[in-house]
């Protein structure tokens, strides 16, 4: 069972984050002084539940996977994330481990880009975060799971994502997701999700196979990307992926030029999303 002292240092951690920091509404009458139960469950992609039996002391022991988005959602420092790790009986991630530690200076960049779709990716291409407009535009990833969250999966097992592709972007973009992917067991190969991953990949997936096979190479390169948007229809965006030193992380953004009909389209999408957050 989880400890009253991590229930206790969860607890007092939610009282300190401001949900309009988080991205989160504000209006109506709050009791609580930092974030509700449910909205720190919302942005650790865990149940309401979950985190009252946790506060409780109540919870079987909380994974690895869990401590990191709660580490995030509480936008703990790394000292802190270090704690809760070691008060949940767990021995904090290393660096023979891919990073998925959110620095704070990412976390600010997140902070100040409220009206871009901006999403952070860890070496493997698992999604840490994603703010709310990168969620109304690309979909919520918030009932994402395993690897469900992860972007080679997605795009090579699973349903993909609403950018549209021609064949020969598909296959470009393929090769860079294995491509970075293999980069990233090379410098990790203690990693047991990321053999795992890359085990699961190969069994389910003969395209993975080949091109892990013939070491093929793949570059990120800024584009232009049409979205098909499910409300606001197709909304043509240019795409930039940023590499974060020293954390070996990805930030993904999406802009439109300024004073276009994609413009147009992009602001009500982030709008849409917002009043699908709010409800």
């Amino acid at each position: 069972m989880a400890n009253a002292e991590f229930g206790q240092a969860v607890r007092r951690w939610r009282d300190r984050v401001a949900p309009d920091t988080a991205g989160l509404p504000t209006g109506g009458h709050r009791r609580a002084a930092g974030l509700r139960r449910e909205e720190l469950a919302l942005l650790a992609g865990i149940s309401a539940d979950y985190v009252t039996r946790l506060e409780q002391g109540r919870a079987s022991h909380p994974s690895a996977q869990v401590i990191e988005t709660l580490a995030r959602a509480l936008r703990l420092s790394r000292p802190e994330r270090e704690h809760l790790f070691h008060l949940a009986g767990l021995t904090p991630p290393g660096p023979d481990t891919v990073p998925a530690y959110l620095t704070p200076s990412v976390q600010r960049l997140l902070d100040r880009l409220t009206g871009t779709p901006v999403a952070v990716y860890d070496a493997a291409w698992t999604l840490l975060v994603a703010n709310p407009p990168y969620a109304a535009l690309l979909g919520d990833p918030s009932g994402w799971r395993g690897h469900e969250r992860n972007a080679v999966w997605r795009n090579l097992i699973g349903p993909g994502t609403r950018v549209r592709h021609t064949p020969e972007s598909q296959r470009a973009m393929e090769a860079m997701l294995v491509a970075d992917l293999r980069a990233a067991a090379g410098r990790y190969p203690a990693d047991r999700g990321l053999r795992r991953l890359v085990a699961e990949l190969r069994a389910h997936s003969d395209r993975f196979g080949e091109l892990w096979d013939s070491g093929a190479v793949g570059h990120h390169e800024s584009a232009r990307k049409i979205v098909d948007h499910p409300h606001a229809g197709p909304v043509t965006l240019d795409c930039d992926t940023l590499t974060v030193a020293g954390s070996d992380q990805r930030v993904m953004l999406y802009t439109a030029e300024p004073g276009t009909e994609d413009a147009e389209r992009l602001a009500l999408v982030t709008v849409l999303g917002t009043q699908a957050l709010t409800g």
